[in-house]
């Protein structure tokens, strides 16, 4: 939009001319909900049209509870939708790696090196029969697997494969017993962890060991969490004693284990061994004697001797070692480039919806495409080399991940002056089995480590949005320490410090809790292998590189709304922390391509309609801040 530029609708930094944002107001819009598919309540957010958008301003919205779909900006009204979101963000140099994060990191390189194969395509996988098939979730990434023939091609990686299928199994089990009543609900339970026991371990235990091949010891995490969860429910209720509590509940690792093998039993994969409860462990004991398997079927095979056993195990690792001085390795590029539209990404963009999401093709046109993903309001800064700007420069990007050439994955990003904001992740179906959305979050917190050479005050990586009643959303967590927004007083909070709060309800004032507790509180230690279960890949969400599937419904759904007209208009649905400053005068404005203060042409505006017109700008300058309202160009359409 053309027309003179006031000095506080612009912003330099190093020198570098970051232009000016000019938006245009969309009120409140209410929708139906992608996460938990309310009829009644429904998504309810504010909206706004961006034509031109300063990377520092938009950092400012961002901390302000705000995200981005295309030019398209939007924040929800967390006090009334059916799921408040709450920005949450992670300081990338104090970031420290889960071992399940540093298992998908590993498993990259792995494959890299040649040292494991690609699963099949997923054509294939498609076109078998599903009888023929049992499912698991890896990482974060579903796979069919054919149960007599693995996909990997050495023992130990069959044998890794089918110990996830175990652990998948367990998972299966705790969800079950949670839904049946057997453990506690709303509980984030940890992850179960399947190992082979060691022949040294077997020599250790009671006779009858020798037939002991696997073991989970699951039931003291399960344990340790829900004396956790009652701990602090009874700080709660002043009471002083955890240790009795848990006991009479029924919840020691031994009972809860017992539990957990009452529904493994029952599993028709798993007939070809015993399973069974012991001081708290889970064991799988193979019904036909020791032997060495990866799969049910393999049970059936003969008892292989301690002594042969010995012997191909050192033919087998002699031969691996062969191998992989053989394999060839592959090339492994990470292109950063600015945002535009390129048919080789929508190409993959369109096989992710379709095979990851289930996602209709009228759905994925190239438009929705471009509008989703590809259009951005962001004026671009080019570096400075001062060390105000990375190289890269300031905007909106797209982050490709290449294997021997071929585009696998690209992440959607912005980069800003404080962070790295996640936008969306979409991924090759092909290489699912490689978490690629665990993968991307870890490179892009890697990248803000590495340029903070360059650009000093960028420190920070954007997840997006959590939703602490989604499922899908709590892995998000899992990238320690992360930090959520208070929604009232925008001051930023430790997830360890709002998790209690938003167990017991969905809307909460996180900072009322550092109020309350000037001293800030250190953060709670989580072992690294009691990893949060999760149903999707991250990084990805209606706007985040790491959640995917309710993400798109959330952002599409943004475009269907009801007018401010269909809520109640008495209530704003926003919170204020105090007198309400209601003057809306300095709010700067677009009239005929010139800008101007609202005191400026508040007595050129009829009566009849100044009062509908500064209802509307007292509602702006609440969701975008006084400074912002002063800062951005408010366009009248």
């Amino acid at each position: 939009m053309a027309g003179k530029m006031s000095d506080a609708s612009s912003s330099t930094i190093g020198g570098a001319e970051r232009g000016e944002s000019v938006v245009y107001d969309c009120g409140r819009r209410k929708s139906s909900c992608g996460y938990c598919k309310s009829g009644s309540r429904g998504s309810i957010t504010h909206g706004l049209w961006a034509d031109n958008l300063t990377v520092d301003d938009y950092q400012d919205l961002l901390d302000r509870g705000w995200r981005r779909s295309g030019c398209y900006l939007y924040k929800p009204e967390m006090e009334r939708t059916c799921c408040p979101s709450y920005t949450i963000r992670l300081k990338a140099s104090d970031f420290v790696p889960s071992k399940d994060q540093l298992r998908v990191f590993r498993r990259f390189q792995r494959f890299l090196d040649g040292e494991l194969e690609q699963d099949n395509p997923v054509e294939n996988t498609e076109a078998s029969s599903a009888s023929k098939n049992f499912s698991y979730v890896l990482n974060g990434d579903s796979h069919s697997v054919e149960k007599n023939s693995l996909s990997f091609k050495n023992k130990e990686n069959e044998e890794g494969r089918f110990i996830l299928y175990l652990s998948d199994q367990v998972d299966d089990a705790i969800s079950l017993c949670s839904k049946k009543g057997d453990l506690p609900r709303n509980i984030q339970f940890p992850r179960a962890s399947v190992k082979r026991v060691s022949h040294v371990k077997k020599k250790l235990l009671v006779q009858g060991s020798k037939d002991l091949v696997y073991s989970c010891n699951v039931a003291f995490q399960l344990s340790a969490s829900i004396r956790r969860a009652q701990v602090g429910e009874m700080k709660d209720d002043n009471l002083s004693s955890s240790g009795s509590n848990t006991a009479e509940t029924g919840f020691v690792p031994k009972i809860i284990a017992e539990k957990l093998v009452n529904y493994l039993s029952q599993i028709d994969e798993l007939s070809g061994f015993s399973i069974k409860a012991c001081n708290g462990h889970i064991n799988f004991y193979s019904d036909k004697g020791e032997a060495s398997f990866s799969s049910p079927k393999d049970a059936e095979r003969a008892t292989i001797p301690q002594e042969t056993d010995k012997a191909r195990s050192k033919d087998s690792r002699m031969e691996k070692n062969s191998k992989c001085s053989s394999q060839k390795k592959r090339k492994f590029e990470i292109r950063l480039k600015r945002s535009s539209f390129d048919p080789v990404e929508y190409a993959l963009y369109r096989r992710y919806q379709l095979h990851v999401h289930n996602d209709t093709p009228e759905r994925i046109s190239e438009a929705s495409y471009r509008n989703f993903l590809v259009d951005t309001p962001l004026n671009f800064v080019p570096s400075t080399g001062d060390g105000t700007v990375p190289p890269c420069g300031f905007g909106s990007f797209h982050q490709q991940y290449l294997i021997d050439g071929k585009l696998v994955a690209v992440g959607v990003v912005d980069i800003l002056p404080r962070c790295l904001s996640s936008k969306y992740l979409f991924w090759d179906p092909d290489y699912a089995f490689l978490s690629l959305g665990k993968y991307s979050a870890l490179q892009e917190i890697n990248w803000v480590k590495q340029n903070q050479t360059y650009c000093a005050s960028l420190q920070y990586y954007y997840l997006g949005y959590y939703i602490h009643n989604c499922g899908k959303m709590r892995y998000k967590a899992t990238y320690r320490p992360s930090e959520l927004l208070c929604p009232l007083r925008y001051t930023w909070v430790p997830f360890d410090a709002a998790k209690p709060l938003l167990d017991q309800k969905s809307y909460v004032v996180l900072s009322d809790f550092s109020l309350q507790n000037k001293e800030s509180l250190p953060l709670q230690e989580v072992p690294n292998d009691m990893q949060l279960k999760q149903d999707d890949d991250f990084l990805e969400e209606p706007n985040d590189s790491i959640i995917d599937e309710d993400e798109d419904d959330e952002i599409t759904e943004a475009y269907s709304y009801s007018s401010d007209d269909d809520l109640d208009p008495e209530s704003s649905g926003l919170a204020s922390s105090g007198k309400e400053d209601g003057d809306v005068t300095n709010i700067l404005m677009d009239i005929d391509t010139s800008r101007m203060r609202y005191k400026d042409i508040r007595q050129a505006i009829p009566p009849s309609g100044r009062s509908y017109l500064e209802n509307q700008l007292l509602r702006y300058k609440r969701v975008v801040g006084k400074e912002l309202s002063e800062r951005v160009v408010y366009t009248l359409r």
